[in-house]
């Protein structure tokens, strides 16, 4: 089979086009410095919305607002205490992925 006929030809390894849209956003949720530093830190424990505004010198409203849009991504998940909710990571690739990228900056 010839280069060509390799380019025409789909087959089940080709994306289709809602494995492209959540790989963009994922993508896209790992593009933004917050989101970032607030996943970075759910790698090490679980987080009230109040200890990340805290920890990482955020609005409280700022914080909720980035952990709604990771929620929405399947990227973080959160468990009721009362009337408190706590956040950790919900995807190890994602985070893996995370960590392969902080490591390859830090790289020299």
């Amino acid at each position: 089979m010839g280069e060509d006929e390799r380019l025409e030809k789909p087959n089940e390894k080709d994306l289709d086009e809602e494995t492209l849209f959540v790989v963009s956003q994922t993508f896209k949720a790992l593009s933004d410095p917050t989101r970032i530093r607030i996943l970075n830190l759910l790698f090490k424990k679980e987080y009230a919305v109040n200890e990340i505004a805290k920890i990482l010198g955020l609005r409280q409203s700022t914080v909720s607002h980035q952990l709604r849009f990771l929620k929405n991504l399947r990227l973080v998940k959160y468990r009721r205490e009362k009337t408190t909710l706590y956040y950790s990571y919900d995807d190890n690739h994602v985070m893996d992925l995370l960590k392969q990228a902080i490591e390859h900056a830090r790289h020299e």
